[in-house]
């Protein structure tokens, strides 16, 4: 991984900037001192995702849709009880 300081960054950006698009990560260094990564992004997944993907790694507890659970969380957002119409 390629180390360079502020002063190396500013004056060369550009590049640097092509070899990160290349798929090259750069520890960008104040005084010698790592302080950010430069790397590409990840691109977009195109994947659309599969409904119940995460089934069985989120639990609810049983008391969750509750009258009282239903009216903290109406409180919270400052509806009304009856009609869900802003107070």
């Amino acid at each position: 991984m390629l180390k360079i300081n502020m002063h190396e960054a500013k004056t060369h950006l550009s590049r640097y900037a092509r070899r990160v698009k290349a798929g090259e990560t750069i520890l960008l260094c104040d005084r010698n001192v790592p302080f950010a990564e430069l790397r590409p992004l990840q691109p977009p997944s195109t994947g659309k995702r599969t409904l119940g993907m995460d089934a069985g790694r989120i639990a609810l507890n049983p008391d969750w849709d509750t009258p009282v659970t239903n009216a903290e969380v109406t409180g919270l957002f400052g509806l009304d009880k009856k009609d869900g119409d802003p107070a």
